[in-house]
């Protein structure tokens, strides 16, 4: 649930809402949803992340609604996408098809297919760069464009995963192919213990920051682990639907980007001598929610006595819209309820006084 109950009067709550208006209005310059779609992309995919819903057109047009506030501007793209009907059911995507932009691997110096750094600012000096101030988009988007088409168009070539060798090894766990139709937790309610599938659609939507500090305390203490990144990917993948007249058939209907990451750490049983493996998945580039993402799985795995070992207080607390609105709630009226409290307070006082 969400709370989104108003108290006060009419003509009060219209006048707060101009107010955003006003908060809106700070200058007569504008800035376009396709300059925040294209120029603020991973704002963009971090809300189309915790919405559930792949659209970069509308997490920015939220963001533009709300001011830039991630918890808002993910309500909004989630009650918008109530109102959409599901017509179709892609195929299961295919990761290993992914057309890779980035890929890395922390456990290995060379792998298959080769690593790619792609974009990426862990690289940079992270000092301020004033001249952006003055910068000439135009230009910029210009040049960008004519170094684009000066390049020789190649053939993509799927990297394998740096897992499949480790399978191969006998290094880690070999699963058979699972074709039980996966839990959809925007239509069900949670039931624990949780399907696999619904925990990790649970923390793909979960709130950046909870389950990036979730993540940190298992590293930090709260488990004592140090996984490796086994294998960091960001590419494109595609999406096809069956054909209405013949199943067999699939369409083609567009590509998503995202980010995909293979955590290694020990398993449990050190008898077996073997790897385990946590996995993360979520839209557009936003690597630190999928390896933190990995991390939580491989700890709701695990199972014990932290607080990323116990599934429910994990995936019942990340939620972006109900935590927000859980918090936001309390500064609606709570006249009666306070009321009580004081009432107690001043009861127990004056017992105390006699």
């Amino acid at each position: 649930m969400a709370y989104v109950a108003v108290s006060g009067g009419k003509e009060a709550i219209e006048e707060s809402i101009r107010l955003l208006d006003y908060y809106r209005s700070g200058t007569e310059k504008d800035i376009e949803t396709e300059a925040i779609e294209n120029k603020m992309s991973l704002l963009v995919d971090r809300v189309m992340s915790e919405a559930g819903l792949y659209s970069r057109t509308y997490a920015a047009l939220a963001l533009k609604q709300c001011e830039g506030s991630v918890e808002e501007a993910v309500f909004l793209l989630r009650a918008y996408r109530s109102t959409l009907t599901r017509n179709y059911y892609t195929k299961t995507v295919d990761t290993d098809d992914m057309r890779v932009v980035r890929r890395i691997s922390a456990a290995f110096k060379d792998i298959l297919g080769g690593q790619i750094l792609g974009a990426t600012y862990d690289y940079t000096h992270r000092l301020i760069n004033f001249d952006i101030n003055h910068e000439d988009p135009a230009r910029l988007h210009k040049e960008a464009q004519s170094r684009l088409a000066e390049e020789q168009p190649q053939e993509v070539a799927a990297c394998p995963r740096v897992s499949d060798e480790l399978k191969k090894e006998g290094l880690i766990d070999t699963f058979p192919t699972n074709d039980t139709q996966p839990y959809d937790v925007t239509t069900n309610m949670l039931e624990f213990p949780c399907d696999r599938s619904a925990r990790l659609q649970t923390l793909s939507r979960a709130d950046t920051g909870f389950i990036s500090g979730l993540a940190y305390s298992a590293l930090r203490g709260f488990g004592q682990i140090h996984p490796t990144v086994g294998e960091l990917r960001c590419g494109y993948v595609e999406l096809c639907v069956p054909y209405l007249f013949d199943e067999k058939e699939t369409i083609y209907i567009g590509e998503v980007l995202m980010t995909e990451v293979e955590c290694f750490n020990e398993a449990d049983d050190q008898d077996k001598l073997k790897l385990a493996v946590g996995y993360g998945a979520v839209f557009g580039r936003n690597e630190n929610k999928a390896i933190a993402m990995a991390v939580i799985d491989r700890e709701l795995d695990n199972g014990g006595d932290y607080p990323t070992q116990n599934e429910e207080f994990v995936l019942m607390h990340g939620d972006s819209l109900e935590m927000n609105g859980f918090i936001s709630h309390l500064k609606l009226p709570h006249y009666v309820t306070f009321q009580s409290k004081l009432d107690a307070v001043r009861k127990t006082r004056r017992a105390d006084h006699e």
